[in-house]
């Protein structure tokens, strides 16, 4: 028989080894262990030999199209034992996470995924986010006013953060906590975080035939011209950007542009309709900001 409920200390040990099993993701645990209301907001299934099966979400406040705040869950670190699977376990255990976040007052729910099918039963449905890429803009000079940046300089960074996204559909409202925690264990040595002094920033990952904008904020035109230039340095010329088509400074990083649709997300409704939110056309979702 399957018990359905909220996880407790005696717990983790399950959890951790089930997740090791089912994700490669070295940022997991340490987010995941950075939340201390996690408990209550786990629920498992557990069976005769422990836990087979596991849903977590946690409150996070992200802006609206109307320009206010909602208080939304994010569903994350789902899995199930691979001796487990097809028991329904993570539609059950999905509604015990719903019921929670309506208790705690959330509007609505979303989630990341490359397997909508299983939370579709659930009333999550798939929402686009419109993306950028394409051949990058001709290169010119290195802008000497740009240098390498740390997460360690959060203060200045959420700074510029803050007056980017003010207005911006989706955006995470960012604490102290998100940054020493959550931006780190996204933006690790494999990000290459640049900063124009006081005018802006752009987290960069450098692959061997393209770069990847994860995020930018602040007066951009001066940093995509460096990340062009730095580009054709290394004999790179595509990029793609988690920036929307509206982004006034693409021609400074683009010489043409193509937009993607990115449909990872899923949302469902609990007292607020997301769509409004999710239909923006300037929504941007940051990798920083990812469950």
């Amino acid at each position: 028989m399957t018990t359905y409920r909220a996880a407790t200390p005696a717990d983790e040990p399950d959890l951790h080894a089930l997740w090791a099993v089912c994700f490669t993701a070295p940022q997991l645990l340490p987010l995941y262990r950075s939340d201390p209301d996690r408990l209550p907001r786990t629920m498992v299934a557990e069976g005769s030999d422990g836990v087979e099966a596991v849903v977590y979400w946690l409150p996070r406040r992200l802006r609206n199209a109307e320009g206010g705040i909602d208080l939304v869950g994010g569903v994350a670190n789902v899995a199930t034992r691979p001796d487990a699977r097809g028991r329904g376990h993570i539609r059950s255990l999905l509604g015990l996470a719903l019921e929670s976040m309506s208790e705690a007052g959330c509007d609505w729910s979303l989630l990341f995924t490359g397997s909508p099918g299983v939370y579709e039963s659930s009333g999550y449905k798939v929402f686009s986010q419109s993306l950028t890429r394409g051949p990058l803009a001709a290169a010119t000079r290195h802008t000497s006013g740009v240098r390498r940046a740390s997460v360690a300089e959060w203060p200045l960074l959420a700074e510029l953060y803050d007056r980017h996204n003010a207005h911006r559909p989706l955006t995470t409202v960012r604490t102290p906590d998100d940054w020493r925690h959550r931006v780190p264990a996204h933006y690790d040595d494999s990000v290459d975080l640049r900063l124009a002094e006081g005018s802006g920033y752009v987290a960069l990952r450098w692959h061997d035939t393209s770069v990847e904008v994860l995020e930018a904020a602040g007066h951009l035109p001066e940093l995509f011209s460096w990340v062009a230039a730095e580009a054709a340095a290394r004999g790179i010329t595509r990029a793609d950007a988690r920036l929307t088509p509206g982004e006034p400074a693409l021609p400074f990083l683009f010489a043409e542009l193509e937009t993607v649709a990115d449909t990872s997300g899923m949302a469902r409704p609990l007292a607020v309709d997301p769509s409004p939110t999710l239909a923006s056309p300037s929504a941007i979702h940051w990798v920083a900001d990812y469950f």
